[in-house]
């Protein structure tokens, strides 16, 4: 069985593809990137995997049996289509099943809301696809939180509009793990699974990368309207217009939903104990 994976280049991609390459042969795994030459690096077969041209698609998916759809970055009214080239290409293709990397969030009220509905129309284009399907809808990268940390310590503070909300958490190579069990594993067909550890609040947050770092952080609370502000002015308008939209979203408890971690990868989410000791112990 032929398994391919798209954005195979990028961070949770590549990810995906190790953790195949841990249960599967590795000619069986094929990797499609934009740039192939980036993916270089992975050791396995990369064909070109463009969303925006259906016909490269169509040729790179000669031969896949299953179909890895990671999300694409675009502008969300551009993502649906680029998405449906995609599942056309795989079915013209003869692939049999798409696992597709979706995401939790709200659905409506927030400036992430537009990202939500294109993910959920991809989605439903999906399970009209006539192909076998599983779904999984992403937590939020811990990563990014543990990149900006020489940030955090020159603020002294985490500062954004989550308030009290629980946000569930996860990590690319948890998510990897759970998705190639939902590529090679039959019983998970037609599965919407949440992908995420236990819920944690900003405040616990601080806690963790305190402990696993040695800092002093506190987690203060903004607007949302100020923290938009305050992204906008160090990522332009529409990356911190997004990410408040995201943080937004955490306050309205939209990120705190039950887990079907479990059920999708066959094991527990890593604890953030764990996670945060294996920080520290990397930190030392």
């Amino acid at each position: 069985m032929k398994i391919a994976v798209t954005a195979a280049s990028g961070h949770l991609g590549k990810e995906i593809v190790k953790a195949l390459l841990a249960v599967v042969p590795k000619d069986d795994v094929i990797g499609l990137a934009r740039t192939p030459d980036k993916a270089k690096d992975l050791g396995i077969e990369v064909r070109p995997g463009d969303y925006n041209d259906p016909d490269a698609l169509e040729t790179s998916l000669e031969s896949v049996d299953t179909l890895l759809l990671v999300s694409g970055m675009d502008d969300p009214d551009k993502r649906i289509q680029q998405h449906r080239n995609v599942i056309n290409a795989a079915k013209k293709s003869g692939v049999k099943k798409i696992v597709y990397t979706s995401v939790q969030g709200a659905e409506e009220g927030t400036a992430f809301s537009p990202v939500i509905q294109s993910n959920r129309q991809t989605e439903q284009d999906i399970i009209d696809s006539g192909l076998d399907w599983v779904i999984g809808r992403n937590g939020i990268y811990i990563e990014p939180d543990i990149e900006y940390i020489e940030a955090y310590k020159k603020a002294g503070v985490i500062a954004n509009c989550a308030a009290d909300g629980k946000c569930g958490y996860t990590t690319r190579p948890e998510l990897a793990y759970a998705y190639a069990k939902m590529l090679t594993e039959d019983k998970h067909n037609a599965q919407i699974y949440n992908l995420h550890g236990e819920a944690i609040t900003q405040s616990q947050l601080a806690e963790y990368l305190n402990a696993a770092f040695g800092t002093d952080l506190r987690y203060e609370a903004m607007s949302v309207e100020a923290f938009r502000e305050d992204r906008v002015a160090e990522l332009g308008e529409f990356l911190g217009t997004v990410i408040a939209g995201i943080y937004q979203g955490i306050r309205e408890g939209k990120s705190d939903n039950p887990s079907q971690y479990h059920e999708a990868a066959g094991r527990d989410h890593q604890s953030w104990a764990a996670y945060f000791a294996a920080l520290k112990s990397k930190a030392h």
